[in-house]
């Protein structure tokens, strides 16, 4: 059995895209994570040192979305997965989704995203 920690809509203004004007001007970011572990430690300790720090999450995935810029969201949900499965070795496996809501495509849409899944 696995235990989830999920973290929705992790916000943050970056500079992330194919066009020029992308890059330029930037735009608002929302990241969800869905960490794979087993809590049955933390669940009966109550101690914080047995599960992963959510706050230390957030401010990882926010840092990498106002660092430095990639052409592509799935390159930005990708190194975050990375890295998350390298600073906490009790991950078995996170799921990371960028949602980029002001995409520029030629129509009206609520949402565009890319969701990756990395296991150890």
């Amino acid at each position: 059995m696995s235990d989830l920690i999920s973290v929705k809509g992790i916000h943050g203004f970056g500079y992330h895209g194919v066009l020029e004007h992308e890059r330029k001007n930037g735009q608002d970011f929302y990241v969800d994570v869905i960490l794979t572990l087993d809590l049955y430690k933390a669940s009966v300790s109550d101690e914080l040192p047995d599960t992963i720090n959510y706050a230390q999450v957030c401010d990882l995935v926010s840092a990498e979305i106002i660092g430095p810029p990639f052409r592509l969201i799935e390159r930005l949900a990708g190194q975050i997965g990375d890295l998350l499965l390298a600073l906490f070795p009790q991950l078995k496996a996170v799921s990371v989704t960028v949602h980029k809501p002001h995409a520029p495509v030629a129509l009206e849409v609520l949402d565009i995203s890319v969701t990756i899944e990395r296991k150890r």
